[in-house]
């Protein structure tokens, strides 16, 4: 299976020494996922940038076969541009369950259902293969970590090393490597801006709201 970039993001959030998924970024999670789904239409070419919002091309009426990309395009109206904030930020919640199942389904993790103190569903994340969380993991460190322009890496990978930072990922960069590597990080920013102007900003949003909604 090749995975769209929302399911990468998701499984760069797995901890595979621990068996479970990254917690500090559990409250974003949502929006990384929806950010990665718009990143994956602009490259596409299905959105664009209209005046500092997200706008559907002439070739959006090509549906994607990924229902959760599908469902992101939709939600940019045809008849109207939309904020990317919003766009981003629209049924953040419901994101991290979509992409969850479709891993799933493929048989790329396995889900179990049990009950935490025999009252709190929780549900258990293992990876068939954690080899390929590890895979995926290392050339989006190495977009910050090894000291070269990030100008020279491919978008994708940019723009996951970006929602790794931005949503605090520990799984993929720790507290000290981001603080280690702040101009390579401000070198990052600088490229993703430029390839998709508006989508770090309306991320930063998205992350700020969800991270004040957890601390009341």
């Amino acid at each position: 299976m090749t995975e769209s970039l929302p399911q990468r993001m998701y499984l760069l959030g797995y901890d595979t020494e621990k068996n479970r998924l990254d917690p500090t970024s559990a409250p974003v999670r949502g929006t990384l996922l929806r950010a990665a789904a718009v990143t994956e239409l602009v490259i596409a070419g299905l959105l664009a940038d209209r005046d500092g919002k997200a706008a559907r091309t002439a070739a959006a009426g090509l549906t994607p076969g990924d229902p959760f990309l599908a469902k992101v395009l939709e939600d940019a109206r045809e008849e109207k541009p939309r904020r990317w904030f919003a766009l981003i930020d629209h049924d953040w919640h419901k994101a991290e369950n979509i992409v969850r199942d479709q891993l799933a389904a493929s048989g790329t993790i396995r889900v179990d259902k049990r009950r935490a103190m025999g009252i709190f569903p929780v549900r258990d994340i293992t990876l068939a293969e954690p080899h390929r969380a590890r895979a995926l993991r290392e050339p989006i460190r190495n977009v910050v970590l090894s000291g070269e322009d990030p100008g020279t890496v491919p978008i994708e990978d940019a723009v996951l090393a970006m929602l790794s930072y931005e949503g605090d990922v520990r799984t993929v960069f720790t507290s000290k490597e981001n603080r280690a590597n702040r101009k390579a990080v401000k070198a990052l920013a600088a490229h993703v801006d430029t390839a998709l102007p508006g989508l770090r900003k309306a991320v930063r949003y998205s992350v700020a709201a969800r991270r004040s909604a957890v601390s009341g």
